[in-house]
């Protein structure tokens, strides 16, 4: 499962460290908002996590799309991560998926048994999210990439978006931070095979049980924190909400090994993207380095970043509990704009 000589060498960046800059996405996107019909619930007029057609008025249809280079040498692992991290999208607005296609590039020379563990553990984690790979397509590349298309339904008046956040919110994270520090400490020697194991698990996980427990509470507003770390897809729902995120750097949650990699100095070129877009809408600057650099750190099919109203936050603990499902409280919404890391 090592992260040193195997699948994870063949690539100039996996995961969702292998996003594209969100500040370069933002400029790429300034403006574009093509004329949309009044079914297409959400598109890029602000986009979202995915996108949302109407049907009827009972059915809507989720489209999204996600795939990446490998971040750890085990194929089986990779494939696991790459469809939960697409998957999770759906998951992320409400939905339940469907059906996925698979999107595939890989060198000729892989070996075919590594690229058959792949496609047979992208397709054993589509079908724990309760939906079937149908099928996909694959193309010659240098540099090893896989993902999913993903179709899911949603009511359309049960849709989850980034803008629906209110002041008197608490912030909740369903999962622990830290993939991208725990990654690269291990390709760096620090940490090891039992920090990693806890990584990539934790990648594994589809966050289809927390929404199913989720879902009663009629969250104000939810997002999947990924590629452009909490403090990015925290500005981003800062901003489409028009609210102020007040997070509490002492309160988040992170994977083993994870605040050992802060300390130490470790980073990814991912982190430091991350820092040039969620920056500016930081009002306070973190005070501590390893708060940071959990905030910046990006993830790979990390947890739900929720909004509920306050009132029905200790209901939600107990019925995560009851479920053995993780939930953190890590700080709260208010009237203003902006990210405050107190």
């Amino acid at each position: 499962m090592g992260t040193g000589t195997g699948l994870a060498g063949l690539e100039a960046g996996g995961g969702c460290a292998a996003k594209y800059s969100a500040a370069l996405l933002e400029k790429l996107l300034a403006g574009y908002a093509p004329a949309a019909p009044a079914d297409l619930l959400v598109g890029l007029d602000p986009p979202d996590d995915a996108a949302v057609y109407r049907l009827d008025a009972e059915r809507a249809v989720v489209l999204t799309t996600d795939f990446f280079p490998p971040m750890v040498d085990d194929p089986r692992a990779y494939g696991a991560i790459a469809a939960a991290n697409a998957l999770n999208d759906v998951f992320a607005m409400g939905g339940r998926p469907l059906v996925a296609l698979s999107i595939a590039a890989f060198p000729e020379e892989l070996a075919l048994a590594t690229v058959r563990s792949i496609l047979d553990a992208a397709a054993a984690k589509v079908a724990e999210a309760g939906a079937i790979l149908a099928g996909g397509h694959t193309i010659r590349d240098s540099e090893p990439k896989y993902g999913l298309a993903v179709v899911g339904t949603v009511h359309p008046d049960a849709i989850w978006r980034k803008s629906g956040a209110r002041p008197g919110d608490t912030l909740l994270l369903t999962k622990r931070l830290g993939t991208g520090l725990v990654l690269s400490a291990v390709r760096d020697g620090l940490l090891g095979e039992t920090e990693l194991a806890a990584a990539v698990a934790s990648m594994s996980t589809l966050d289809g049980a927390a929404a199913e427990a989720l879902r009663p509470f009629e969250p104000s507003a939810v997002t999947d924190v990924t590629g452009f770390g909490l403090f990015g897809h925290g500005r981003e729902v800062a901003e489409r909400s028009g609210v102020r995120l007040i997070i509490e750097g002492e309160r988040l949650p992170a994977l083993p090994g994870a605040r050992t990699a802060a300390r130490a100095g470790i980073a990814t070129g991912g982190a430091g993207r991350n820092r040039d877009f969620a920056a500016r809408a930081l009002d306070t600057t973190p005070d501590s380095a390893e708060v940071a650099a959990l905030g910046y750190d990006p993830q790979t099919a990390g947890g739900l970043l929720v909004c509920l109203p306050g009132e029905r936050v200790a209901v939600l603990e107990a019925a995560f509990r009851s479920r053995g499902l993780f939930l953190a409280r890590i700080g709260r919404v208010e009237a203003g704009s902006g990210v405050a890391v107190v």
